[in-house]
């Protein structure tokens, strides 16, 4: 069974979501996590999925805030064993939830195009035109939490 936890900034099960979010989302595009951006998420919403019969964290996310209105909804990994079992989809639905309960009202993100179509499902449009970051193509989406 899979439970969606808030997970507080500088903890160990911070450090275990920061390894996740390295070896599925930078690893394999050859980048590094830098130590210095860590104070960055100081701020930030993390979110995990823990798999409730060891305790082991499976998936995670940050939300970020943008303004008063906005927060960004970035870094979502789900550990390879655990992909296309819906963790993904229930860790995003967590986050508008949590997002909404913390006064936003819109959530923006920069979604790869391989995942535009997941996004998609989930009441994600496309905003703008496709752009490229350190040699990623992203689009920009948005949701409205209203």
């Amino acid at each position: 069974m899979k439970k969606m936890i808030d997970i507080d900034f500088g903890s160990s099960r911070y450090d275990e979501l920061v390894e996740l979010r390295y070896k599925i989302l930078l690893e394999p595009l050859g980048l590094k996590f830098l130590d210095k951006y860590r104070e960055n998420e100081m701020s930030c919403l993390h979110i995990g999925c823990i798999e409730s019969l060891d305790d082991k964290l499976v998936g995670g996310l940050m939300l970020v805030p943008v303004n008063d209105e906005e927060i960004r909804l970035m870094q979502v990994a789900v550990d390879t064993k655990y992909q296309r079992e819906g963790i993904g989809r229930e860790m995003v639905k967590y986050a508008e939830k949590r997002a909404k309960e913390a006064g936003y009202s819109r959530i923006v993100m920069h979604a790869m195009l391989s995942v535009v179509n997941f996004y998609e499902k989930l009441g994600y449009r496309q905003e703008g035109d496709i752009f490229e970051e350190s040699g990623i193509t992203f689009a920009r989406m948005v949701k409205d939490l209203s």
